[in-house]
């Protein structure tokens, strides 16, 4: 790995970017209470969720063959401080990189190094920003090359993943209990031959990076709660071709699938409103390198 990027001194700082504990975090877990935001801190987090998705779409613009995921972790600092806004991975439990990058039969939280993206991998970017106080959170797999493209399985995978999340953000409501997410995501992914991660799930996010309410994914879970107007949190479903059980790396981050078969992950930041759900972190069609293609 390349050396820790340095962030300068006039951006707002997470509590944690230091000694790498979010003590705020830490507390709040013991009162596990799900926040209902103002409309002033909505105002907020909108903006966030605005800037979190043009880096993630300037980092993906770069994919190709070729390129390492440290490459595209140093594209994506870069467009963060341009922005004044602090990635909020940076340090976050020691975490060392700045984005997770998640290649193949990696789940969740890859770190970026000096691996070169090969013709006929995927790769997800998750991407969180903090800015004005408040963390954005989302994430998307995206094809290398054509030889991806090309693969059914590959495609299937992804597609699935894609549209699975599609499927659970329709259900967003007030009056939605959490826990019922699981079963619409399992449903779909089931259907097409996909399993569903367990260890790793949606949460609520804000003014801390991770709390209430937790989303589990997959079917029959015992998640808590109710959505109400004014939450704010993540859905991303992490669906496999193969088992969906993992086993994390020796770096205490890298969570793999255990028979090494492709993983797949997308995640939206959600709002709830009066009668439905906000998509804060909606892809803009206009955004670098067009729409993700469907296929």
């Amino acid at each position: 790995m390349s050396a820790r990027r340095s962030v300068p001194k006039h951006i707002k700082l997470p509590d944690y970017s230091d000694l790498g504990r979010p003590i705020s975090e830490i507390k709040n877990d013991r009162i596990g209470k799900i926040t209902q935001y103002s409309a002033k801190d909505i105002e907020k987090i909108r903006k966030v969720a605005k800037i979190s998705r043009e880096v993630l779409d300037i980092a993906a613009s770069h994919i190709k063959p070729g390129i390492t995921t440290d490459e595209i972790d140093a594209i994506l600092h870069k467009e963060c401080i341009k922005r004044n806004a602090y990635p909020s991975p940076l340090n976050y439990y020691n975490f060392p990189k700045s984005l997770c990058t998640s290649v193949n039969e990696v789940i969740c939280h890859g770190i970026p190094d000096k691996t070169k993206l090969k013709d006929g991998d995927i790769v997800n970017l998750d991407v969180t920003v903090y800015y004005l106080g408040f963390h954005s959170d989302l994430n998307e797999t995206y094809y290398v090359g054509d030889k991806a493209k090309c693969d059914p399985d590959t495609v299937r995978l992804v597609e699935t993943t894609r549209e699975a999340l599609d499927l659970a953000i329709k259900a967003v409501k007030p009056g939605l209990v959490f826990r019922d997410l699981g079963n619409i995501i399992e449903e779909f992914a089931s259907k097409n031959s996909c399993s569903v991660v367990r260890t790793y799930c949606g949460h609520g996010i804000g003014e801390l990076f991770h709390c209430q309410p937790n989303i589990p994914h997959y079917a029959k879970n015992k998640a808590i709660g109710i959505a109400k107007p004014g939450m704010v949190f993540t859905i991303e479903p992490m669906l496999c071709l193969g088992t969906y059980k993992d086993v994390t790396w020796p770096d205490n981050w890298t969570a793999v699938t255990q028979d090494g078969k492709y993983s797949a992950q997308f995640e939206q930041m959600l709002l709830v409103t009066e009668d439905g759900c906000e998509v804060l972190t909606a892809r803009n069609e206009n955004s670098p390198g067009g729409p993700v293609p469907r296929i």
